[in-house]
């Protein structure tokens, strides 16, 4: 299973960014692939082919209208169940034995 963590915007678009990010989260959300908004990015968690899917898909959606793009990314792939995405911090906070913000 893989957890990728990564941030796609447009270079050379102003200050606000929002109009596209909402473009990528649309992208995201109809995939059907788990995954957790950040204020800096997005974790989706699926299998690989599954999760660079949706990556390229949010790529297509942004290269329509611009004509320069950042990414970054980040992957973690850990053999076996899913649902790390929530698990991890919850395995923190079991040894802080409290809940965090998150």
């Amino acid at each position: 299973m893989v957890l990728l963590e990564f941030a796609m915007s447009p270079q050379g678009k102003g200050e606000s960014l929002s109009p596209y990010v909402a473009r990528i989260l649309d992208v995201i959300d109809r995939s059907g692939v788990a995954y957790q908004l950040t204020p800096m990015g997005t974790i989706l968690e699926g299998e690989w082919d599954e999760v660079m899917g949706v990556v390229g898909a949010c790529f297509k959606a942004l290269q329509s209208d611009c004509t320069r793009i950042g990414m970054n990314l980040k992957v973690d792939y850990r053999a076996g169940p899913q649902s790390r995405l929530r698990s991890k911090i919850e395995r923190v906070e079991s040894h802080l034995g409290r809940k965090l913000r998150t």
